[in-house]
């Protein structure tokens, strides 16, 4: 299968003009015209004339459970399909002293850039090849035999259950707001109420320097896809928004800010890098997030779409889409590559404080002040579960993120481990975990061992998640049928945030008492 890329992507200019496409979409615009027309309509708003009216028209003046406001909707409703079925254009006035309709919202559009449109076509062209791939591993991944999912599942949840406490650091003279492993899994990326970020040697825990730029508190703190990889030094590898109302991006050369960009009205809470690595997401209590080019340090798009304060962003995995959630209990996911809307993530009760994109492209785990983390799913555009996850404000929810690699402290089966004596059916398979081969079978070869082992890997990432809450706990779930797999116990003050290393040997939390704790499972110690 060619790779597919923005210029050979298949258009079907042909589905509008099909006459079934015509006649569904002419359905879809009438019922939005007579929901229109009934938004119009003036009804009696006492629940007695309500009744006489449904009376004289030979409806059920009241149906089970239903209240007076669900009558006068009822009544509505009924109007409205008389209208239709007559063809009358006019609005129905059934009371004299009629209400007045609701303003009419009317959208509108504000003019892009032209740096906007290339950027738009590139990020097309990046989210494109990923996303084809992403697909095609998911078709190999369904035709796995059940029995080896399992198999893989008990390995994984057996060695997330065993997660201890690795030692704990005062990281700060004010809260840690935010911690977050670098893509080598060697630093840790600390943000503080102080305005400091502080980057850390990871297991030992050590200080690698501070990086001073913030006035206000630091809200959101970012790592580039490629920092500490293949990323320069010297370029920009890290991303961080605070109360300043400024974004910084910083190098790992240098203790102050290689740019500082400024554009937000209001403080702003987290940061988000694209998986490009060329653009950067922020969240504010302006009520808006924006796009920023980090080559050219330039605001790209300024989003609207919330009535109160952004408090998280962040992007999918492919590159595609970015979700953005709030303190008006609304996430909305945008489409990047066109500007629309994706989503919209309806169902909290109270402000969103997280938001995470699950490796598999199409689930989003939401986690708010209502205590719960709702999982999403973009499929069915609908909430597949919710979680009464915590005691407290749910603070932070991260997927377990890899790219599929084996890592290098996971030991790789050799020639030593294969049994030359197939008499031996228990012996070692050399895979850690490994389920005892029936009596009487043939002992996997190295190519299998090896095999199963890399298959395992690439199944992992999105397999489980953590949270972190305001109850002082952190707890890790799996992430196919949402249920606990282990609760971990930090300094007992709240949880500020919480972040899976991508090579599985590390879990790290910060805590409002100034505190970031280290957590590893046995199999890394």
């Amino acid at each position: 299968m060619s790779e597919l890329t923005f210029d050979n992507l298949a258009d079907d200019g042909n589905y509008l003009g099909s006459e079934r496409a015509r006649l569904e979409n002419q359905v879809i615009l009438d019922e939005l015209e007579r929901k229109k027309k009934a938004r119009s309509m003036a009804v009696p708003t006492d629940d007695n004339r309500v009744k006489a009216r449904l009376r004289e028209m030979g409806e059920p003046i009241t149906l089970f459970g239903e209240r007076a406001a669900d009558r006068r909707d009822r009544l509505i409703y009924v109007l409205s399909q008389i209208n239709a079925a007559r063809g009358d254009d006019m609005d129905m006035q059934v009371d004299d002293k009629a209400e007045e309709s609701e303003d009419e919202v009317e959208e509108f559009y504000t003019p892009g850039t032209l740096e906007l449109l290339e950027a738009r076509r590139r990020l097309a062209e990046y989210s494109l090849p990923r996303a084809q791939k992403r697909v095609a591993q998911q078709r190999i991944d369904s035709k796995m035999p059940l029995g080896r999912i399992i198999d893989i599942r008990k390995r994984v949840f057996a060695d997330v259950k065993t997660f201890q406490n690795l030692g704990s650091q005062i990281g700060d003279e004010r809260p840690i707001s935010l911690v977050r492993f670098a893509p080598n899994n060697e630093i840790l990326a600390t943000a503080s109420w102080s305005g400091s970020v502080k980057l850390w040697n990871v297991p030992s825990c050590t200080p690698i320097k501070m990086l001073r730029g913030h006035s206000d508190r630091v809200g959101g703190v970012a790592w580039h896809p490629q920092a500490t990889l293949s990323q320069s030094p010297d370029a920009v590898n890290l991303v961080s928004g605070a109360g300043d109302t400024f974004v910084h991006l910083w190098s790992l050369n240098s203790d102050t800010p290689i740019s500082v960009l400024k554009g937000h009205q209001d403080r702003i809470c987290r940061v988000a890098f694209h998986p490009s690595g060329n653009y950067a997401a922020s969240a504010s209590f302006d009520t808006t997030w924006r796009l920023w080019d980090v080559t050219t340090s330039q605001e790209l798009l300024l989003q609207e779409g919330h009535s109160k304060e952004v408090y998280t962003v962040e992007f999918q995995d492919d590159g595609a889409l970015v979700g953005s959630a709030g303190l008006d209990a609304i996430g909305r996911v945008w489409d990047v590559r066109t500007g629309r809307t994706a989503m919209v993530l309806d169902g909290h009760v109270e402000g969103i404080l997280s938001m995470a994109f699950s490796p598999n492209g199409y689930q989003i785990a939401t986690g708010a002040s209502d205590d719960t983390i709702r999982i999403w799913d973009m499929r069915s555009l609908r909430a597949l579960y919710t979680i009464p996850a915590h005691l407290n404000n749910v603070s932070d929810v991260r997927f377990f993120h890899s790219d599929g690699t084996v890592p290098a402290h996971i030991v790789q089966p050799s020639a030593d481990d294969v049994p030359m004596n197939s008499a031996e059916p228990d012996a070692p398979s050399g895979e850690e975990g490994a389920a005892p081969r029936a009596q009487g079978s043939p002992p996997p070869s190295l190519e299998q061992q090896q095999e199963h082992l890399a298959q395992e890997w690439r199944y992992r990432p999105g397999l489980y998640m953590a949270s972190a809450g305001y109850d002082g706990v952190v707890k890790v779930w799996s992430a196919d049928d949402w249920q606990l797999l282990t609760t971990l116990q930090t300094d007992g003050s709240k949880v500020m945030s919480v972040d899976l290393s991508s090579d599985a040997k590390m879990l790290a939390s910060g805590t409002y008492n100034r505190n970031f704790q280290l957590f590893a499972p046995e199999s890394a110690m």
